[in-house]
């Protein structure tokens, strides 16, 4: 090639390296502008797409990009109430109507490659601009980049409010197919864009990209302020962050119209799960939930127990062996669950009309008793079946009068017997006036009010100290349980309890006043309390005749008070100089001597003129080691003091316990401290209930139950607290159902299950209290006791041992007309219990089941059957 023509191409040439060099530059600071640009900036996601089901006029929004918490404890995992709405609540009568799962979508890849497209048409559009303009760009697409963001987050605020996002499968299959196709597109438009960048008429720029992005956010934040979803903006079911790759499936079993309409009346209630932290369970032991949070126990599912941790307790059943023996017969052959279909209820036929206590009115077993000397016909004696027939009102049945107003004046049409008024009305026990019974606050002992009594017994023995050193009492024969009712006022818990006798109703009397009681005698057998947990025992005339039969009855208060705890007798004997009351006093004095009790001292009450003596139990065995006579003997070493279900009562006195890690050696810390700390003798090398060490277990309950109560209990089942008294946790394990009640004004009756494990010591221990019961019998309570039940994982564990329908009865029977039953169970019993409920015509507040949970909350009503059973 000729020089010349070599020579006229190196001009061009250079020109080219100087221009490529220009672009480069202006391209790398397009890049760096861009890279600023991004990190002050936000990603988009696709465009959102909506669905919208006609038959409930609620507009659903696809989400092709899982919502994440921008922390991690963002939010708690609250499984007490999953957190989908409520079938019910989004129900609207159309049998057709779809149901919805929530579910992880997993097509968010789409958003990185739109980044990327995004990225690209910006360095080419960039490249054209000065300087200058690239800066005013930058500052308004971060101005609008904001309002995105708002939009984008108070979207996202509405969406974990309202947790509505919920599709079939079908909704869910047509939707992730629709992302993927979106997805698609917008990388073939990526490439398209980067390939043809200098092609105008396949250019796109940034700014339509933005504009079309929020058109689509506007429409969506439009499609859910058009939605009518602020009537559930408060729903009283919790929030619950779906954890990943999980589906989380909606039962679709119908509810009845009541739950709806509470639904929509509890609308204003704080929504629980924007209080809620997230949290994943990390401990998976063997026989521990593991939706059971295992650091602070601030999930709101149950724990369960752990198979393992039963070979550490013993049980009621265990323990009694006249209870396995009675049992034996009665669980061959007992087959089904006394499903409710086809079942009519009917009233009861009983003599004793709208009082029938099953096992206390048991006529035809009382008749064939070869005695009844040692009141054996005031004991239990429950039906070979449980009734399955409900207890009539008494006419003119009336709201019972709240606490505190109730522990003076009741409605007499509640329990209208007046005959206790006429007998001890002179004693200030009870009066009638007009409509209402009216309680001076008396007593045998004490005619010029209980307050003055009960400060008396603490000037003779300061070391009682009502509240700190004394916590839990034992009221025998407490007529209309004045004493146990103002010693609420000294911060004193009192079991209080006489028996079904001639002084009609004084049990009824009491819980209708609010105050604990239940229906029991000194007969036969053990009281259904644990050995060592009641730091005070009264008897105020109570017409127990201590000192017969070598000392059984006096014995039996033995086992059951602490070491080192006291016996206030009040009583004529002590105070008075009749032969029969000198006799009485002699045969005590020698009794207590023998049993190694200390008379710390007698005291006359001027005011009331009458006197008691206060004894206390000794905290070593070293008195009963030199002891001239061993009347009464010590007990055999396999006599276990626990047990109590049905165990016949001996005439022995049982060890003290002396070592200091064995319960009943060391008195309780003062209330209220005793209730939050595991007690002393709880050993960690022991598992607890739900599979850790005992003391864990205990700590992790009380934290359990303190959550649920107060972000679900307290305002979203329905209930009134103010007009709740009595209480029952018709299975509790440490009581940390009640001990989260503390601060309420109400009681709890704790009721440890016969065949559940024995950890009744340990409610007794943190300053509550309780009894044993199996639930395939009847309660001994009168009819319309209680304000509300508490059933946790009762009723399936039920259904392998008795039938249901006669629980239910029992249920119905002890429950006041507008008191509540809140359930907590497997989905299947839930479902079992509603079933029975709505049969029973009760108002079904709420219900909602997820997985392997479900809750329930039910309002008895005063609906009665029009005809009665026949009679038997």
């Amino acid at each position: 090639m000729p020089p010349g023509k070599r020579g006229l191409k190196r001009s061009p040439s250079s020109s080219s390296s100087t221009t490529s060099t220009t672009v480069t530059t202006i391209a790398f600071i397009a890049l760096c502008v861009l890279g600023v640009w991004m990190l002050t900036g936000k990603t988009f996601s696709p465009p959102k797409t909506s669905t919208t089901t006609s038959d409930s006029g609620f507009s659903f929004s696809n989400e092709p990009e899982t919502l994440k918490a921008t922390e991690k404890n963002e939010h708690t995992v609250f499984e007490d109430n999953p957190g989908v709405l409520p079938i019910d609540a989004i129900q609207t009568g159309d049998p057709n109507q779809t149901h919805y799962t929530i579910t992880n979508d997993k097509g968010s890849g789409g958003s990185d490659k739109q980044d990327e497209g995004n990225a690209s048409s910006a360095g080419d559009d960039d490249s054209k601009m000065s300087d200058e303009q690239k800066v005013k760009k930058i500052i308004e697409e971060q101005k609008k980049q904001n309002e995105v963001d708002t939009q984008m987050s108070e979207d996202k605020t509405l969406i974990e409010n309202q947790q509505f996002f919920v599709f079939d499968n079908n909704a869910k299959s047509s939707t992730e197919e629709m992302i993927k196709q979106q997805q698609q597109q917008l990388r073939e438009n990526a490439g398209n864009q980067t390939l043809n960048a200098n092609d105008p008429e396949n250019h796109i720029s940034d700014e339509d990209k933005r504009r079309s992005i929020e058109k689509h956010q506007e429409q969506l934040v439009q499609q859910k302020e058009e939605t009518p979803f602020h009537s559930f903006s408060d729903q009283i079911v919790p929030y619950l962050q779906p954890p990943p790759q999980q589906e989380v499936q909606v039962s679709d079993s119908p509810k009845s119209e009541n739950v709806t309409q509470e639904t929509e009346q509890e609308n204003t209630e704080e929504t629980e799960g924007t209080r809620a932290k997230e949290h994943k369970p990390t401990n998976s032991n063997s026989g521990v939930s593991e939706t059971w949070n295992p650091d602070g126990g601030n999930t709101g599912s149950s724990p369960k127990e752990s198979l393992e941790s039963r070979k550490s307790w013993s049980t009621q059943a265990s323990q009694s062996q006249n209870e396995k023996e009675r049992r034996k017969d009665e669980s061959e052959g007992d087959e089904g669950n006394g499903n409710i279909d086809g079942y009519t209820w009917r009233l009861c036929n009983e003599t004793t009309g709208p009082d029938y206590i099953p096992c206390l009115d048991n006529t035809k077993a009382i008749q064939q008793l070869r005695t009844t000397a040692h009141y054996e016909h005031r004991e239990r004696h429950c039906p070979e079946e449980g009734p399955v027939c409900l207890v009539p009102l008494p006419e003119g049945y009336k709201v019972p009068i709240p606490w505190p107003k109730s522990r003076d004046k009741i409605w007499y049409r509640n329990v209208p017997h007046p005959m206790l008024a006429e007998v001890k009305g002179h004693q200030n026990w009870v009066r009638v006036t007009g409509e209402i019974i009216t309680f001076p606050g008396g007593g045998t002992q004490f005619i010029h009010g209980a307050l003055h009594y009960i400060d008396f017994i603490q000037q003779g023995v300061p070391k009682i100290a009502w509240g700190k050193y004394t916590r839990v009492s034992l009221d025998v024969g407490c007529g209309v349980a004045s004493f146990g009712g103002y010693l609420f006022e000294r911060d004193v818990l009192t079991m209080s309890f006489a028996p079904k006798d001639e002084h009609d109703a004084q049990i009824q009397f009491a819980l209708e006043r609010g105050i604990p009681a239940i229906s029991a005698v000194m007969g036969t057998k053990r009281l259904q309390f644990p050995s060592n947990v009641f730091d005070l025992v009264h008897c105020a005339r109570c017409r127990v005749p201590w000192h017969i039969d070598g000392g059984k009855l006096l014995l039996e208060l033995n086992r059951v008070l602490r070491p080192g705890g006291y016996f206030v007798w009040s009583a004529t004997p002590v105070y008075q100089k009749l032969g029969e009351d000198v006799e009485i006093w002699n045969a005590m004095s020698n009794l207590t001597v023998s049993m190694c009790w200390e008379l710390v001292t007698i005291k006359m009450d001027k005011l009331n003129s009458a006197g008691f003596a206060i004894y206390r139990k000794p905290t070593t065995n070293e008195c009963y080691e030199k002891r001239n006579q061993m009347t009464p003997p010590m007990c055999q070493n396999e006599d276990d003091p626990n047990a109590a279900w049905y165990v016949p009562l001996q005439a022995c006195v049982h060890r003290v316990p002396v070592d200091k890690a064995e319960r009943g050696s060391q008195w309780p810390e003062a209330w209220p401290h005793r209730l939050q700390r595991p007690p002393y003798w709880l050993n960690s090398s022991q598992m607890g209930i739900y599979g850790r060490p005992a003391p864990q277990d205990f700590t992790r309950d009380y934290k359990h139950w303190r959550y649920v109560v107060s972000t679900s209990y307290m305002s979203g089942l329905g209930i009134n607290w103010s007009n709740v008294r009595n209480v029952m946790d018709m299975r509790a394990v440490y009581g940390g159902f009640a001990a989260a009640l503390k601060d309420l004004q109400v009681w709890v009756m704790n009721v440890v299950n016969v065949n559940s494990p024995d950890t009744l010591p340990i409610i007794y221990e943190r300053g509550l209290f309780g009894i044993y019961h199996d639930w395939c019998e009847s309660f001994s309570t009168y009819p319309r006791s209680y304000d509300l039940l508490h059933a946790d994982h009762l009723f399936s564990q039920l259904k392998n041992r008795c039938k249901l329908v006669p629980v239910m009865a029992e249920v119905d029977r002890i429950v006041r007309p507008g008191g509540k039953l809140i359930v907590r169970d497997e989905p299947s019993a839930v479902t079992e219990v509603e079933n029975f409920l709505k049969s029973l015509h009760w108002e079904i507040l709420f219900a909602f089941s997820k997985d392997q949970e479900g809750v329930l909350s039910a309002q008895k009503g005063n609906w009665r059957p029009d005809t009665y059973q026949p009679s038997s």
